[in-house]
């Protein structure tokens, strides 16, 4: 265990690369770009900037994630109807059990923190 500060600069680091499973895309093909930067040594916690091309896809939260807006803008969709738009220089917390759609209207990227529940 490390007790330097861990920065949140990506400069030259390249990022894991992924997209959401098929069967839970709902529209687009979106592509998503991931920087983890810290994890803790239980694997409980991690940290890092997530960014992610237009499209929308299902969500089922298993764990507690803590959101910063840095660009871009999405709406999140509650099962139920409940439309939350976020933008940069919002923040926000999606508790674990929370499911809906995850829509990126225009390239989002935001520091995310997330706790395994």
């Amino acid at each position: 265990m490390t007790n330097a500060l861990i920065p949140f600069d990506i400069a030259g680091l390249a990022p894991e690369t992924g997209a959401p499973a098929p069967d839970r895309i709902v529209s687009g093909q979106p592509q998503n770009r991931v920087w983890n930067l810290y994890a803790s040594p239980d694997g409980k916690f991690f940290s890092g900037i997530w960014e992610s091309d237009p499209g929308a896809w299902r969500i089922a939260y298993t764990e507690h994630e803590f959101c910063h807006i840095l660009e871009g803008e999405s709406r999140i969709v509650a099962d139920g109807g409940k439309t939350m738009t976020v933008k940069q220089g919002d923040a926000f917390v999606i508790p674990a059990g929370f499911t809906g759609i995850w829509e990126v209207v225009t390239r989002t990227r935001k520091h995310y923190a997330i706790y395994e529940a």
